[in-house]
């Protein structure tokens, strides 16, 4: 009767749904009894409910057809209700882009449904449910009354805005999302801007540098956490089959294949790649031996820690196969459980693919729906990236809208449709693959220009620039950009003649990759032009003793302009040609000095001079790390005094405890055994004995008393009225708080029901403290008396 009961409440048409009803504006349509009620190519389907009364959840399925079905036009509503339905499902249209709302718990009849779905951080708009139709016009007039951006002034200057925001949201949450494309990001401002009922960037901007807490919103409004068990079933068939038996092929026993999934939401892809290994090594007798490490990394920080718990909805029924559903997972309160084999195979770890450094030496590697929010300048340095994590041979697997684009050198398709790839043997060098690292090491953010590498430059069609960078590789020199401690952040030509790579764990730092015979000059150099803000020059360096090699110029210049190269240092190497050795004269004057062996003289001296300001620079660093240490040493030391002592202040403690336990459990034991001898006291005097409490609760009993008031161990605390007994005496609770009441001894001789006679004492029970604490009822069986007493009388 629902329908009938709405049409009551409102002016719009109230329908019960059919199937295959067309959706028509104005109209409210209501879920039939018994059925589960979907959208799907603007028409509702009704179908028979999957799970029996009580697990099932046909909010969450609505919310979840309507999200595939109408993405971004989608919007769902929350109202009051008891349980979590809906959240699921409000998570899904948030995830397609659609508006989200729920009634402010506060104002709900029953709040669990509309709680439940702000906990999970889903909801855009709170408000009372009078206010939220007004929200969702507003929201819908300014969406539908916006046009997409013009390329004028006003275009450039919503760009500026939208910079201004990324700006802020880089310091806010330390995550650059400049390389995002434009379109994503404006998408998802303008959601925002819907939300707060705002008109323009500009608005929006000012907005959240007055409420920075916005930011944080926005910032998992930009994070698009779209993901499923075994998605794309075609695929993971495909990496079960052809790649995970070529990993396990050349896995030697014992060792460990290494796997970094990209991007992994809650983690559903991660498991499944795991489910898939395991389930290949089955089916691949003598693979047992080899294990599988996977690396899932994710921007958000709250799909981390779901990832971790590995708890997920009924719903992924739909995904996994009951096969691996009771095999990989097990059943806990409402939804399904990872099991702790899987779970031990997969480190998650909060991981920003654009600015943190990569894992490395992988076999698999897994990028799945991530590179189409990034733009083609990021994408093309990813590639490389990615070639240089996994090892030769190893496999990349992209998701159905991504390619390797230019890249084809480096990877070799082993299927197109599936978007899986294997590594070719063509090797690249850190030095062509972008780095995010570096980011972090230079005392500032590097410009565009020093981000790519040559390989992924794609050269513009005007000739002014193809010419100026022929005369750039032709004619610049040789130059590497280092930070005050000489870390090297970029190198421009040719400087393996200067520089070479130190042996051991590779360091990326001029002071050890600076050839010997000029590494203390440019360590000057850098140290004078680091101290005096300029440009320092050192001329005719030799790299070798042979007076014919050419000899080496070196500039060394602090940076200040432009901006973003403030505070780095420009190495630049240039050749100088050896002079031509004249034939010395044979017959030179005694007293004559040869030129060259002067400046060779004087070069020699620098270079003492050189070395005696570094071994002094160093001298004195190592005293102060002296120093340092000494002090460090001296806190240790008291550290580990105080540690002693506390130690010992514990030890003494932990004594005086054991005896005082030893005490107690002495106590424990007399205690035990007066128990006893109370209880054996009782029994033997045959008398049957009911001690109660101030409440008249049952305390204590005899084990006589249970053939005339039926008691049990259980009975313990229960009251005097709901006990059961043989005696015809319906007033002995009234006795009983009488005597608690005044104090009195009652004596009495009752009858029971099956013809005995019992002489029933009733007394007050005092502690020794003298505490009236309840009452003491004995029952003395006279029966023998009474059947002399009656006869004598008739004798």
């Amino acid at each position: 009767m629902l329908a009938e009961l709405l049409q009551r409440c409102t002016a719009m048409e109230v329908l019960e749904a059919t199937d295959t009803m067309r959706m028509e504006p104005d109209v409210v349509y209501v879920i039939p009894p018994n059925k589960e009620l979907t959208v799907a190519g603007g028409l509702l389907h009704l179908a028979e409910p999957a799970q029996p009364r009580g697990m099932r959840l046909p909010i969450d399925l609505l919310f979840a057809s309507l999200a595939r079905d109408q993405g971004e036009q989608a919007i769902g509503v929350v109202l009051s209700g008891m349980g979590s339905d809906g959240t699921l499902g409000l998570q899904a249209i948030k995830s397609q882009g659609g508006l989200t709302l729920a009634q402010l718990p506060a104002s709900a009849q029953f709040d669990s449904m509309p709680q439940s779905a702000i906990a999970v951080g889903c909801i855009d708009i709170i408000g009372l449910a009078a206010e939220l139709p007004d929200r969702i016009g507003r929201y819908i007039d300014e969406k539908h009354g916006t046009a997409p951006p013009p390329e004028d002034d006003a275009g450039n200057h919503r760009g500026q805005a939208l910079d201004a925001i990324l700006g802020l949201l880089r310091d806010r949450c330390k995550h650059d999302l400049s390389d995002y494309k434009p379109s994503t990001l404006r998408r998802r401002i303008q959601r925002r801007l819907g939300v707060h009922g705002l008109t323009t960037t500009d608005a929006y901007e000012k907005f959240v540098q007055e409420n920075p807490q916005e930011l944080d919103l926005l910032f998992k409004e930009m994070l698009i956490g779209v993901t499923s068990f075994f998605r794309d079933p075609s695929v993971w068939q495909e990496l079960k089959d052809v790649v995970m038996p070529a990993l396990l092929a050349r896995c030697s026993p014992g060792a460990r294949l290494r796997a970094w999934v990209v991007g992994c939401s809650t983690g559903e892809e991660a498991y499944s790649m795991a489910m898939v290994f395991r389930e290949a090594v089955k089916e691949h007798p003598g693979a047992e031996r080899c294990s599988l490490q996977i690396f899932a990394s994710d921007l958000s920080a709250d799909a981390i820690a779901a990832a971790r718990k590995g708890l997920y909805p009924l719903k992924i029924v739909d995904d996994v196969e009951p096969a691996r559903l009771a095999r990989f997972f097990t059943r806990q309160g409402g939804g399904f459980l990872i099991s702790k084999e899987i779970r031990e195979m997969v480190l998650f770890a909060q991981h920003d693919v654009i600015l943190d450094p990569p894992f490395t030496k992988l076999d698999l590697l897994s990028c799945r729906n991530l590179m189409i929010y990034f733009n083609a300048a990021l994408q093309s340095r990813l590639m490389p990236l990615f070639s240089y994590s996994l090892r030769p041979g190893g496999a990349l697997l992209l998701g159905g809208s991504e390619t390797i684009g230019t890249w084809q050198a480096l990877f070799t398709p082993i299927s197109q449709k599936s978007r899986l790839y294997w590594r070719t043997e063509n090797s690249i060098n850190a030095g062509s693959a972008y780095f995010p690292i570096s980011l972090r090491r230079a005392t500032s953010r590097l410009p565009q220009e020093f981000k790519v590498s040559p390989s992924a430059v794609v050269l513009p069609s005007n000739l002014q620039t193809h010419a100026e960078q022929a005369l750039l590789q032709e004619f610049s020199p040789a130059a590497v950009l280092v930070t005050d401690q000489g870390d090297v952040v970029y190198i421009n030509g040719s400087v393996g003649k200067y520089l070479e790579p130190a042996s051991g764990k590779a360091n990326w730092n001029i002071h050890v990759m600076a050839r010997p015979a000029i590494r203390a000059q440019i360590a000057a150099a850098l140290r004078q032009a680091v101290q005096d803000k300029g440009r320092v020059e050192v001329r005719g360096l030799r790299l070798s003793e042979e007076p014919t090699q050419p000899s080496v110029d070196v500039i060394v210049k602090l940076m200040q302009e432009p901006h973003s190269l403030a505070g780095l240092a420009m190495i630049v190497f240039r050749d100088v040609a050896a002079p031509v050795l004249a034939k010395r004269r044979r017959r030179a004057s005694a007293g004559a000095a040869d030129p060259q062996m002067v400046e060779e003289l004087q070069r020699c001296k620098d270079e003492i001079q050189a070395l005696r300001q570094e071994m002094r620079a160093s001298a004195e660093e190592l005293q102060a790390a002296n120093e340092e240490l000494q002090s460090t040493n001296e806190e240790l030391q008291s550290a580990n005094e105080e540690l002693t002592t506390s130690k010992e202040e514990s030890q003494s403690m932990n004594e005086e405890l054991q005896t005082l336990n030893q005490e107690l459990q002495t106590k424990l034991d007399d205690l035990a055994l007066a128990q006893s001898d109370m209880q054996n006291l009782l029994n033997s005097t045959d008398i049957a004995t009911l001690f109660l409490d101030s409440a008249l609760n049952v305390r204590r009993y005899t084990e006589k008393i249970t053939r005339i008031i039926h008691l049990r161990e259980g009975d313990i605390g229960r009251p005097l009225t709901d006990l059961a007994s043989t005696l015809n005496y319906p007033a002995l609770n009234d006795d009983a708080r009488q005597t608690l009441k005044t104090l009195t001894f009652t004596e009495k001789e009752i009858t029971t029901t099956d013809g005995f006679w019992f002489l029933v004492r009733i007394k007050p029970y005092r502690t020794l403290a003298d505490v009236i604490q309840g009452v003491v009822i004995t029952l003395i069986d006279i029966t023998a008396a009474k059947e002399l007493e009656s006869r004598l009388r008739k004798g």
